[in-house]
């Protein structure tokens, strides 16, 4: 009691003194929840985070028929969100999760290199989202370890009797989120990520249902306990907080039980913000991959170059210049155009015949040219080798990459 006093006398100085607030980031992923439905749900939680900031329809599974195509599948969208990249490059196609490719560091491994004294935590239905997807402890994924983590209860058959109904899930969600709110309320990490299952069970058993409408009031409620501990934390001390709601995947379109193509349905999804900060990306389909990098710019993190180069995710949040770089080839000509958010400025283009990275190597990029942001194009004559050359686009607000591939 002393301690929670003291602290609590801590942080009314702090604010007192004007000190700056301590920011944190809060992302939760509710499995498998479609655009369509969220929609037309009352969720008063979600509704309420979203009027602080807002709500919008985003996607997964990459680019359509295109080199970043990634199967709308759970652990493939997970790693989306947390490395901020797709497919081509983590390397994760199914719940399997063979062979990912740790050279796309995550969101955690992120922070914890560019500022140690920050704290991260996972609070998890399934495991493997630490133990293989973050690849906690392995040295090829920089030997990571979470500050806390709170998960494996889907082992524990004891306590969550795997009856056919699938009902132990949200058990086993209640318990999480509880854990949530209780370690917020006590540690305030400044990183953490939720994952809960139910919503998917029961699209999975019942698809567009009456059970998965209910699947989906349960989990505003359980996102509703989170918020209250991070309103709490906004309260009493001095921190400014970001969370982060959204989805892996929709469903399928005829039924709603299925997921993993590349319909319409089963690529839209949705996010939800509590920040106001938001630019034309978040108004325009923003994909899942906007979420790494709308948490690391929040938090204000100094991301290393050659991560930076190849996120396939921008901001959300503050000021961008360009977005949605496209390329297309004709002879020896390259036409390049992106889709302004701000004309100021210049756009350097880069280009790297090289794919070194994805190996743990480097990749030397030299200048192809430049063009004004409020042209949206660049055009130049150029021969493309075999295989794969990158194109990083690096404008006054945001940077850009995309490839292009010659069999």
């Amino acid at each position: 009691m002393l301690k929670s006093i003291s602290i609590l006398f801590l942080a009314i100085v702090m604010a007192a003194c004007g000190t700056a607030p301590e920011k944190k980031v809060m992302i939760i992923l509710t499995d498998g929840v479609p655009a369509d439905v969220l929609e037309s749900v009352d969720t008063p939680i979600l509704d309420q985070i979203a009027a602080q900031g807002g709500y919008t329809r985003a996607y997964q599974g990459g680019g359509k028929d295109e080199y970043t195509q990634t199967p709308t599948i759970s652990a493939p969208g997970y790693m989306n969100m947390i490395t901020g990249v797709w497919g081509n490059k983590h390397n994760v196609w199914g719940n399997s999760v063979r062979n990912p490719n740790y050279n796309y560091w995550n969101i955690f491994r992120t922070v914890k290199t560019a500022n140690p004294e920050m704290t991260t935590a996972i609070f998890s239905t399934w495991e493997d989202n630490r133990t293989k997807l973050v690849g906690e402890g392995k040295p090829e994924a920089g030997n990571f370890k979470f500050d806390y983590s709170f998960d494996g209860f889907e082992l524990d058959t004891v306590a969550f009797p795997h009856t056919d109904d699938r009902t132990f899930m949200f058990d086993i969600d209640e318990k999480v989120t509880k854990g949530t709110a209780d370690y917020v309320l006590s540690n305030a990490p400044n990183l953490s990520w939720v994952y809960l299952e139910f919503t998917d069970d029961m699209g999975h058993m019942y698809g567009d249902s009456p059970q998965m409408i209910e699947a989906v009031k349960g989990m505003d409620n359980q996102v509703g306990r989170i918020w209250a501990a991070i309103q709490q934390r906004e309260k009493e001390f001095n921190e400014d907080w970001m969370i982060i709601i959204t989805t892996d995947h929709g469903r399928g379109e005829e039924t709603g039980k299925g997921h993993g193509g590349q319909s319409e349905r089963e690529r839209i999804t949705w996010i939800v913000t509590n920040q106001n900060d938001l630019n034309d990306r978040f108004e325009n389909n923003p994909p899942v991959v906007d979420v790494a990098a709308s948490a690391l710019r929040f938090l204000d993190i100094e991301v290393p170059t050659q991560i930076k180069e190849e996120m396939d995710g921008i901001p959300f949040i503050g000021d961008i210049s360009i977005m949605n770089a496209k390329t297309r080839t004709e002879g020896n000509e390259l036409t390049l155009t992106w889709d302004v958010a701000d004309k100021s400025g210049s756009v350097e283009i880069y280009q790297s015949t090289t794919n070194n990275f994805a190996k743990g190597g480097k990749d030397e990029y030299s200048l192809l040219g430049k063009a004004e942001v409020k042209d949206g194009q660049f055009k130049t004559a150029i021969t493309f080798p075999t295989g794969t050359t990158k194109l990083l686009l690096k404008a006054p607000h945001n940077w850009l990459n995309v490839w292009v591939i010659v069999e």
